[in-house]
């Protein structure tokens, strides 16, 4: 994402390192070194920032929504799939529907 789409706001829209494909190595790719050490420094130090502030983020939702983690966790226990309605429902996303009274298989006796 740094080196090969430019994705970094430090180091700018550039790409470091051009790859080479070698046909007589089939499909291997070599990646020359085309910067300084500086610069290498500069991408690790950019890789581990947007790892790491990345790490919190998916922490922080995972803490911040634990309790319909946990309900999702214990209706797939049940269920063992959901589809994306019940999803919604365990998650409070969409109301529950009440439960229709059971249908008597028996028709009443009529009266004549």
């Amino acid at each position: 994402m740094v080196c090969d789409f430019g994705m970094s706001e430090k180091l700018g829209p550039l790409t470091f390192g051009k790859r080479e494909e070698h046909i007589f190595l089939g499909r291997e790719i070599a990646q020359p070194k085309d910067y300084s050490e500086n610069t290498a420094v500069d991408i690790d130090n950019e890789i581990k920032r947007i790892v790491m502030e990345n790490h919190e983020r998916a922490k922080s939702l995972i803490l911040q929504h634990m309790d319909s983690l946990h309900n999702l966790a214990t209706a797939l226990l049940e269920k063992e799939a959901l589809a994306g309605e019940e999803i919604d429902q365990v998650l409070g996303l969409k109301p529950v529907p009440p439960e229709s009274p059971p249908s008597n298989p028996i028709p009443e006796a009529r009266a004549f």
